[in-house]
């Protein structure tokens, strides 16, 4: 058969393998339901604009509800050789409620209407990223309360370097996971102009009423330019990028996850259930999962580079390249949510191995900046007391001892001003009490940030309902 679509202009019918080849049907299906939204709103409008009548209108709504039925209990059939979504849900259409049917497309094209239906699509993945991202920053924030005054090893260059509690550090993650949210909900405000109505690219001369559909499909606003709005995948590359975001900042906490687990570190444990064995070492307890994370955020940002590259070379308007796109972002979000998900799940098994993350927090001389921070505090400038404090720690190395093995007598070798009241000064535990400024480690500090992230997250959700 002859594709019913663009047919009169061709003598020849479309060569099968070129049809196969170019059909979209198998990867924007997902979008029917959008598209049925879609045509409903443009049928009332139609007619609120005197293009078609009240009773064409009554029975085009009433056969895209029987599509919606017919296709949501999987009882629809779909034709590869209509190309896509759109032209099957029309063709559906004409063969359910007849010639009235074929109204539909009046001053829209597929140009526009894909534009509007993967908007609407992907407001909707947004809205659930951005919920699995909340579930995430709950549980770490949940996590954050209960280890907020254990101490914990602070690393630079992964290197002991200063204590910290281990709830300060989990709200890093929480940080970094907040951020990512906002970006999500960046993309979707950016999102929300309609493109509908732009038609091919120069708009149509028929009376439309833009913003009637914009409002009752929920967009904010209709797009300004309709050649823009047609060839604009801007919004998808967007989507990608903040994929690409939260897949790095999960990725760093699963190297995290992956060091800590690691017997050498022996700072947590990790459910057995969401790690494997080994094949032929029985003793192995492997970190598939995060594993897993940091090597699926590879394909998230080849996603994000396979967009950029199929828009870096689009002239106006529209081209048929654009029908990739939707592949390579579905992809991109069905390996982010998972993560995101499983993330999760699995951060709510971690158990802190208390003893442990102690013992490494007060190696390594690392409350050396309390030391030099007290010398300071009696008036010695920071770069004397930064002098003074590396060559107690050099001592300390030559004899084998730690810090607080010092006698006071060998510590006034280094300063008269060193009195007996440093040993409580350079204890791990009165380290990360004594910072208290806003952001610090504190377990006050970290308490009051922890509850407050749950507090916001907790309104947000009421508002929500």
């Amino acid at each position: 058969m002859k594709n019913k679509t663009w047919s009169g202009r061709f003598k020849k019918q479309i060569n099968e393998d070129v049809l196969d080849f170019s059909q979209s049907l198998t990867i924007d299906i997902v979008l029917y339901e959008a598209d049925i939204l879609v045509t409903e709103a443009h049928a009332e409008m139609l007619c609120k604009c005197g293009h078609i009548s009240q009773k064409e209108l009554k029975k085009i709504i009433s056969g895209l509800k029987k599509l919606r039925l017919l296709a949501n209990n999987g009882e629809l059939p779909w034709s590869v050789e209509l190309e896509d979504v759109h032209m099957n849900i029309e063709s559906a259409l004409v063969d359910l409620i007849g010639e009235v049917g074929k109204k539909i497309h009046l001053g829209r094209s597929r140009n526009d209407l894909v534009a509007t239906d993967i908007k609407m699509y992907l407001r909707e993945l947004l809205d659930a990223t951005v919920l699995e991202i909340r579930e995430l920053r709950k549980t770490i924030a949940t996590l954050a309360v209960k280890y907020h005054s254990d101490i914990f090893p602070g690393y630079t260059h992964l290197q002991i370097a200063q204590p910290v509690t281990f709830g300060h550090h989990l709200l890093a993650w929480q940080e970094m996971i907040s951020r990512d949210e906002e970006r999500f909900k960046n993309v979707r405000l950016m999102i929300n102009s309609l493109p509908l109505g732009s038609a091919a690219l120069s708009g149509t001369s028929l009376k439309l009423d833009r913003s009637m559909v914009a409002k009752k499909l929920g967009f904010d606003s209709v797009t300004k330019n309709s050649m823009d709005a047609v060839s604009d995948r801007d919004y998808v590359i967007d989507f990608a990028y903040s994929n690409t975001m939260i897949m790095m900042h999960l990725s760093r906490i699963s190297e995290e996850l992956i060091l800590w687990m690691n017997p050498q570190f022996n700072l947590i444990e990790i459910d057995e259930s969401f790690c494997t064995g080994s094949s032929i070492m029985p003793q192995k307890k492997n970190p598939d999962v995060p594993e897993l994370v940091r090597g699926k955020s590879g394909s998230v940002y080849g996603n994000l580079m396979g967009l950029l590259v199929l828009l870096k070379g689009l002239p106006l308007t529209y081209n048929r390249d654009l029908q990739e796109d939707k592949n390579i972002i579905f992809e991109s979000i069905d390996t982010t949510i998972s993560s995101i998900d499983i993330i999760n799940k699995l951060v709510k098994t971690i158990k802190l191995n208390k003893q442990r993350a102690y013992s490494l927090a007060e190696s390594s001389f690392s409350t050396a900046t309390d030391l030099a921070e007290y010398l300071s505090s009696k008036g010695v400038a920071f770069r004397d007391s930064h002098h003074i404090v590396g060559s107690v720690v050099k001592y300390c190395e030559e004899n084998n001892v730690s810090m607080d093995q010092l006698t006071v007598v060998e510590f006034n070798k280094f300063s008269k001003l060193i009195e007996s009241d440093i040993y409580k000064c350079i204890s791990v535990t009165h380290s990360v009490n004594a910072r208290k400024n806003a952001g610090s480690t504190s377990p006050k500090n970290v308490l009051k940030n922890a509850r407050l992230v749950l507090a916001t997250l907790k309104k947000t959700a009421e508002n929500k309902k």
